[in-house]
């Protein structure tokens, strides 16, 4: 990608935007091979050291819930070092208000977390960093991400992806969960970011330090871990589910499982079936909805 020159970084500065998932369904599932607790006071270790690392470097968190998404710390309002005491108050109130529009439906399983909507919000905020000045941190995203992907937020996920790609800020992934997160490789693949499953969690501390920790830059001279198996299925229109192969419609590249004899995105009519394609294979473009 060709760096936009009106934009100028600094070398070993970092605006870091940490999504952190918060959904109750998947840290109480007894799948769930990590306790939370566990899980924060790791996370809490590594933020601190992101700040130590450069008094300038920027920590934004942002909480990942099944209904919603909020802000729970920005270390650029002068909080200093994060404090366990403050951000534990922060996730227990915005776990409350989660739950209480979870409190509506009911829910079967282990829902997804609303991911679209924390980098949806984290995009924004790096947006607004980027119009304060023509100097500013290298901003990067990275997802502490558990829960099962929800195929509904394909679309959005996608969108978010390619926002993403086209403003230069690399997508992090460290999956804490038992299965693989197929958005995530996608995310991380497609921007230049890392992503990683570590296999041991007790050591998760060591896992975020060696591999998160460094600054763009630092980058370019560290072997990091790369991709392996990128799954680039892609969910249907249609039904939201995770299909291998399925119909295109050649006018707005939407997937779908099944033959529609109209498109229900771009209304194009079909006087044909559809060209039938693996989802894996096709060209990578921003979803139009």
């Amino acid at each position: 990608m060709t760096p936009v020159s009106s934009k100028q970084y600094t070398d070993d500065v970092s605006l870091l935007m940490v999504l952190m998932d918060t959904n109750p369904l998947f840290w109480s599932s007894t799948a769930t091979p990590f306790s939370f607790s566990k899980f924060l006071s790791q996370v809490l270790s590594f933020l601190n050291s992101i700040i130590l690392l450069n008094q300038l470097n920027q920590v934004v968190v942002i909480a990942t819930g099944f209904n919603s998404c909020d802000y729970i710390y920005d270390s650029s309002l002068g909080h200093g070092n994060l404090r366990a005491e403050t951000l534990l108050q922060k996730l227990e109130e915005f776990v409350i208000k989660d739950e209480e529009l979870n409190k509506q439906e009911s829910v079967d399983g282990i829902g997804s977390s609303l991911l679209s909507g924390s980098l949806s919000m984290a995009l924004c905020y790096i947006q607004r960093v980027f119009r304060s000045g023509s100097i500013h941190p290298q901003p990067r995203i990275l997802c502490l991400h558990g829960s099962q992907d929800g195929p509904g937020q394909y679309v959005a996920i996608m969108n978010s992806i390619f926002s993403a790609q086209r403003s230069m800020v690399p997508i992090d992934s460290c999956v804490i969960g038992s299965q693989h997160s197929a958005f995530l490789q996608q995310a991380s693949y497609i921007t230049g970011g890392v992503y990683l499953k570590p296999q041991q969690l007790d050591g998760l501390f060591q896992y975020l330090t060696t591999v998160f920790a460094t600054d763009l830059h630092s980058r370019n001279f560290l072997q990091l871990p790369k991709p392996v198996g990128v799954d680039f299925r892609a969910s249907c229109f249609c039904h939201k589910n995770t299909i291998d192969m399925g119909y295109i419609c050649s006018v707005c590249l939407s997937i779908f499982c099944k033959h529609h004899k109209k498109c229900s995105t771009c209304g194009s009519a079909f006087g044909q079936p559809q060209t039938s394609v693996s989802t894996s294979n096709q060209k990578r473009k921003a979803p139009d909805n």
